[in-house]
Parts: C-alpha cells; sequence; structure tokens
C-alpha cells in the first residue's frame, strides 16, 4: 500500500461525518462537532491526517496543532479527549511510515512534541501512559441490562428511587448552567481548577442545541444536587462529564441520573455507551464503572519528543502537589486558573 497522506480541516471538509461513520473504529471525538468545540473555545488549528482508498479511511490520525506560549507548540490527537483512536489499515511497515510521515512533517513546521491518545501504534513503539476504558454494550432488554449491574450498583439506583430523587434529562441551555455550578463544586472538591464556562457554552452551542448529547440532572426536594454530560455520534454513547454536591451525596442521585441515561440510549437503539477514561491508581473509579457491568480495556497514550527524536514515558502527575491548595480556594479565583490554563493544558 502507497502512503499518500494528505492534512485537512474537518470543518471544512464536505461529509466528514458520514466519512467517519464509515469507519469501525469511529468516536465522538473524531466527529466536527467536538472539533468546532475545541477550535472555538481555544483557538486551536485542526491538523487531521488521513488518506483514502476507494473512497473510504485507510488513514485517519486526528489532532490539533496547539500553539502555548507556556507550552510549546505541538500536536494533540485530541485535547480533552478521553480517547481518540489512530486508524491505520496496513502492515507494521506501513504504520511506521505514517508514523515517520507525521514526525518529519512535525519538525518542518516546529512542534515541541507530538501525542497520540488511544489506539494501538506498532509494536515497536513504547506507549509513554495507559489508562482503564469501560465500555457498556447495550442490549435493547431493560430488565437483562439492570442484571448485569453489580449489587451495590442496583442498590444504589433504588436508594436513589426509594429516597425521592427525581431525574431529568434535557437539552436546555438552563440545565447546562446548573451543571456548570456543579461542575465547580466537584473540580474545588477534587483539587483541580474547572473547565472555563465558554468550553460549556460552546458544547451547548454545538453539540447539545444540535441533539448529540444531552445533561442529566437529579434533583432532590426541588434542589438540584447532581448532573452528567453525555454525548452520542452515529451508534455509539459517551458518559463524558459527572459533578454532584457533596451534601447530598449519600442519596447516590448520579448513579440514578446513569442508568436514566443508559435506558435511554437502550430505548433509541444505540448500541454501546462508553464511560471514559479512568487513571490506573483511581481504583475508586474503576469499581464504580465496572459496576456497571462494563467491558474494560487499555487506553494507551504515545508521546514522541521531537526535541529528543523518541518516544518518552509519561513524567506522572504534575499537579498532584497543588491539589490541597486547589481544595481551599474559593471557586472564584479557581475558574480564573482554569480561564488562563486550560488552553495550555490541551
Amino acid at each position: 500500500m502507497s502512503l499518500q497522506l494528505k492534512i485537512i480541516n474537518p470543518l471544512e471538509y464536505a461529509q466528514w461525518d458520514d466519512l467517519v461513520i464509515s469507519t469501525q473504529d469511529y468516536t465522538f471525538f473524531h466527529s466536527s462537532s467536538w472539533a468546532r468545540v475545541l477550535c472555538e473555545s481555544y483557538s486551536y488549528k485542526p491538523c487531521y491526517f488521513i488518506s483514502l482508498d476507494e473512497g473510504k479511511l485507510s488513514v485517519l490520525m486526528a489532532g490539533m496543532d496547539i500553539k502555548s506560549i507556556l507550552t510549546g507548540r505541538r500536536w494533540v490527537s485530541i485535547p480533552f479527549s478521553d480517547y481518540c483512536e489512530t486508524i491505520i489499515n496496513g502492515d507494521e511497515h506501513f504504520q511506521d511510515g505514517v508514523i515517520n510521515h507525521i514526525i518529519h512533517y512535525g519538525k518542518e513546521i516546529g512542534w515541541k512534541s507530538i501525542e497520540w491518545r488511544g489506539g494501538d501504534l506498532p509494536q515497536s513503539v513504547a506507549h509513554s501512559s495507559y489508562y482503564y476504558g469501560h465500555t457498556l454494550e447495550l442490549c435493547h432488554n431493560e430488565e437483562q441490562l439492570f442484571s448485569t449491574f453489580r449489587r451495590y450498583t442496583k442498590s444504589a439506583i433504588k436508594k436513589a428511587i426509594s429516597s425521592g430523587v427525581e431525574v431529568q434529562i434535557t437539552n436546555s441551555e438552563e440545565s447546562v448552567k446548573e451543571f456548570y455550578r456543579l461542575h465547580c463544586i466537584t473540580r474545588k472538591r477534587h483539587g483541580v481548577p474547572p473547565q472555563p464556562y465558554f468550553f460549556f457554552r460552546k458544547i451547548y452551542e454545538h453539540i447539545i442545541s444540535k441533539n448529540a448529547g444531552f445533561v442529566v440532572l437529579g434533583s432532590f426536594q426541588r434542589k438540584i444536587i447532581a448532573g452528567a454530560v453525555y454525548f452520542h455520534f452515529g451508534e455509539k454513547a459517551y458518559y463524558k462529564y459527572s459533578a454532584s454536591d457533596p451534601d447530598y451525596r449519600h442519596l447516590n442521585a448520579n448513579r440514578l441520573a446513569m442508568w436514566e441515561a443508559i435506558k435511554w440510549y437502550n430505548q433509541n437503539n444505540y448500541k454501546s455507551m462508553c464511560l471514559g477514561r479512568t487513571e490506573v491508581e483511581n481504583e475508586g473509579l474503576r469499581r464504580y464503572k465496572t459496576g456497571w457491568g462494563t467491558k474494560e480495556r487499555i487506553i494507551k497514550y504515545y508521546r514522541y519528543d521531537l526535541t529528543k527524536n523518541t518516544f518518552v514515558a509519561d513524567v506522572g502527575p504534575r499537579a498532584a502537589s497543588y491539589k490541597r491548595i486547589f481544595q481551599k480556594t474559593p471557586i472564584p479565583f479557581l475558574r480564573l486558573v482554569g480561564l488562563i490554563v486550560y488552553r495550555h493544558m490541551g
């Protein structure tokens, strides 16, 4: 197979989403909607390497060209995504050729590094880090689906219902604002600045308002205490963000919200729901996700340092020492920090 790569912008490519969905390994993060959110929120430049074979994608490496005075110029596939699978149909020699082509291009235009998030590069390439991924297969039989959950998950759902928690699935802008309020509270509890609101405003504008996602809100005695954001693309659904009020954690509103989202996707003939990535050390979150009867897999990240001409290992968590400080920082200041730093984090 000859190597004929070209660079495209999915926002300017006719029928891009249809082309992507025709591949087996497509994800929501390959979609033009997600690219538009990232471009308009952070001024990233799409740089998608593709090759077509008889009108179908034989190579797809979707990424953003990020220019930052803090982190340098680099290519990331794809920022703020749990994963974005690489698609390379060919033997290992061909795969090596694709990677070398991108590395050569990166050197020419001055990238500091290249990052692939998800997918399997050739065996000769060492991954920099890895995460757990969890996917729930939808079976269109609600009782059967519920029976696959672990006992503590089923008990939590039943407790939320018996406690009087109510759940609403909505695509209103007001629901995004309510979610963001909880998002800021949750990020503070985790010791992490929240994404700026304009990022969620773009999610609403290009995804939720276009019926490519929704917000699920859980309430108790008319007070909204939990929320989650879901996306969908093709036949696949994605659980992307979750937040809650810690004062009501014992009511398990988030689990009931998840169950209502699962039922909605099951009833609307989606084939699967991805629950995103989980850090290896976060055993609690891993246990939460496996409790839904999911299949677990490894998501590999790769990083090529163009200044050292080699694939490198991850240096590990960079923000751990700041978590205790952020947990004590007022939310308005945390929002300001998020407004400043997220564009450079990518």
